[in-house]
């Protein structure tokens, strides 16, 4: 005789058939066998998060979560694992324990507090959001999805995690780990991101009508710990016996995804410009667009074309001969490679560009974005200063 979970398995699978064909799912049905089924897959998970569920900073030992840790955490976790995370987010709510403290704060502050963790843009947003809970909100975080995917930095995903973990409303956020776990589950063979809509739905109809924040993250320490991408721990999961994936002997191909395109590489020179005071001069990028608002030494576009000439505004500011700093520096982003020439040079005379000079045991005082301190340390290590 099948077990329970052995039907739901069953049953389950027809169902994901249906949402590839597009046809409406009977889980949204209430009172039918599949709802019934899909509260004792989220129990099992609850049961299993209950006992095994990660110790993370942000996370409250209390039934009551603090908004502005959930919020603060969802942010810095964005494209970026718990590991990172925790260090960074420990020293942000040492020097700002409250979001009205973060509001307060100068942006350079919080820029120079973010330097290593990359995607800069969720700083500036992190600090201007802190702004308006304070300014609209008089201090407290809006609880519902709505509200929240109004404020700066806030998309779908973390506006779900933060209305299901901080204020127990029934949310699904959905990320990269519950994809896994939800692909898996039901053994959905179509590639990412053609199939995220569909996952969404299916994480949504597996929802429980109670527990949403633990539910939330349980799912996803499942996805961390346990689902991983490459060998997952499948003799250990709480899943196991209804994973449609495991039965098929597949799991870990699942999700499958689109190949990735390779990436482009653009290519700029940058300049180490320093003066008889031994100051180094140093500018500030426009506010918006990559690495929007951080400290930068002085370069030239950067372009697909290759390196090109020397720009002419710095051949014109009373600097004899730069001279190429041997060897590039290079560096990935998300959607490209950069490679840069770097150049050294000292001026007596002062310069029309922007910026300022910066003595150069303050460096490290400033916002640099990793880049900037990979071609900082290349250069003071070449000219040994």
């Amino acid at each position: 005789m099948a077990t329970g979970f052995e039907i739901f398995g069953r049953r389950l699978a027809k169902e994901v058939v249906r949402l590839q064909r597009g046809e409406k799912s009977f889980f949204c049905m209430k009172g039918s066998g599949a709802v019934m089924s899909s509260s004792l897959l989220a129990q099992q998970v609850i049961d299993w998060y209950d006992q095994n569920g990660r110790t993370l900073p942000w996370r409250s030992s209390q039934r009551e979560a603090n908004p502005y840790h959930v919020w603060l955490s969802e942010i810095m976790l964005q494209q970026t694992n718990t590991t990172t995370v925790q260090p960074y987010f420990l020293d942000f709510i040492m020097r700002w324990p409250t979001v009205n403290e973060l509001a307060s704060a100068k942006l350079d502050q919080v820029l120079h507090a973010w330097q290593g963790l990359g995607y800069y843009a969720r700083a500036r947003n992190l600090h201007k959001c802190a702004k308006i809970i304070v300014e609209e909100f008089n201090g407290e975080f809006p609880d519902d999805e709505k509200k929240l995917l109004s404020l700066p930095g806030i998309g779908p995903y973390t506006a779900a995690a933060i209305s299901a973990i901080a204020f127990e409303f029934n949310a699904t956020p959905v990320d990269g780990n519950v994809e896994r776990v939800m692909a898996r589950l039901n053994n959905v063979t179509k590639p990412l991101p053609m199939v995220k809509r569909e996952l969404i739905v299916i994480a949504k109809n597996s929802t429980p009508q109670k527990r949403f924040g633990d539910y939330a993250q349980a799912v996803m320490d499942l996805g961390a710990t346990v689902c991983v991408p490459k060998k997952p721990k499948c003799s250990i999961c709480p899943c196991k016996s209804i994973c449609i994936g495991f039965k098929a002997g597949n799991p870990e191909k699942l999700p499958q995804r689109s190949p990735k395109k390779a990436l482009p590489t653009r290519y700029a020179k940058i300049y180490f410009m320093r003066n008889h005071q031994n100051q180094v001069f140093i500018r500030r990028r426009e506010e918006k667009g990559l690495l929007g608002g951080m400290m930068e030494l002085p370069s030239t576009e950067w372009s697909v074309q290759h390196f090109g000439n020397l720009e002419e505004s710095f051949l014109s500011i009373g600097i004899a001969n730069w001279k190429q700093i041997p060897n590039s520096v290079k560096h990935t982003f998300t959607h490209f490679h950069l490679e840069m020439q770097v150049y050294e040079g000292v001026t007596d005379e002062n310069t029309d560009i922007s910026g300022i000079w910066c003595n150069l045991e303050d460096l490290d005082k400033q916002a640099f974005p990793s880049l900037m301190k990979k071609v900082l340390k290349h250069a003071m290590s070449y000219l040994k200063i």
